[in-house]
């Protein structure tokens, strides 16, 4: 048997334009509902969610039936939980945090086999099929997605050089923390925040790195897609479940005598 090209790495390769949602609901039952939505890719969120391993396992579990890829964000860049994440088969990561080169080199790491780096071994996973992919070892590291994501001034200055480190698939801009870095709580649409991060993305583009980011306004989105982002998260599940219940509560009240 063997293992499946991940469609994600290719396509951000290739700077084909990967429209995102971000999946924080914790629940395989939930995942399902946007499963065959049709998005390019979701982002399964363990920093700033309640989820484990267990309920991601049952995630990725979900969107392995459908053509949507399901990157995972670890809540830190640490090596063990990166090695169980990839033994439950996640075919990406997206690296929260990450300010120096060094912070980056340790995240790719964790990605790769001894004695280049540091990833433990271990043949019988649900990456493996349980020891069935014959070809894993030769072929996980140019199929996994490695994003870094960028959230502070700081380490935007030092964007290009953090997409430079070997093995990094692509950066991403966390524009709500980037406010916060400013100074601005709660404004990631601020015009200097994204007077940093556009800039930035801008040189890493021209690089011919694939850039990424999170905004909750669709046009925004599509803006950023056709101006040469490559991967684009356009929601948040719970802010579109709160904002339809929002909705519907207002409308039915509106109607009322």
């Amino acid at each position: 048997m063997k293992l499946a090209a991940n469609p994600f790495t290719r396509a951000i390769r290739e700077k084909k334009k990967q429209i995102g949602l971000w999946i924080s609901l914790s629940s395989n039952f939930a995942a399902e509902v946007v499963a065959s939505s049709g998005y390019d890719w979701v982002l399964v969120d363990i920093e700033h969610s309640p989820n484990d391993f267990f309920s991601v396992l049952g995630q990725l579990q979900v969107f392995a039936a459908t053509k949507t890829t399901a990157i995972v964000r670890p809540d830190w860049n640490d090596p063990v939980q990166v090695k169980r994440l990839l033994d439950l088969g996640a075919p990406g990561l997206l690296f929260p945090m990450i300010q120096t080169v060094e912070e980056a080199e340790k995240a790719v790491a964790s990605t790769r086999y001894p004695p280049r780096a540091i990833r433990g071994v271990s043949g019988g996973t649900r990456a493996t099929k349980f020891g069935r992919v014959t070809d894993y070892v030769d072929r996980v590291e140019d199929e996994t997605t490695v994003i870094l994501q960028l959230e502070t001034a700081a380490a935007v200055g030092r964007a290009e050089e953090i997409a430079a480190v070997d093995g990094v698939s692509g950066i991403f801009f966390g524009p709500a923390d980037i406010a916060a870095d400013l100074g601005k709580v709660g404004k990631p649409m601020d015009p200097e925040v994204w007077g940093i991060i556009k800039p930035a993305a801008k040189k890493l583009i021209e690089m011919g790195v694939p850039v990424g980011t999170l905004v909750l306004d669709p046009k925004f989105a599509a803006e950023l897609l056709n101006d040469g982002f490559t991967f684009v998260a356009c929601g948040v599940d719970t802010s579109l479940l709160a904002n339809a219940a929002d909705d519907l509560l207002a409308q039915v009240q509106g109607e009322l005598s």
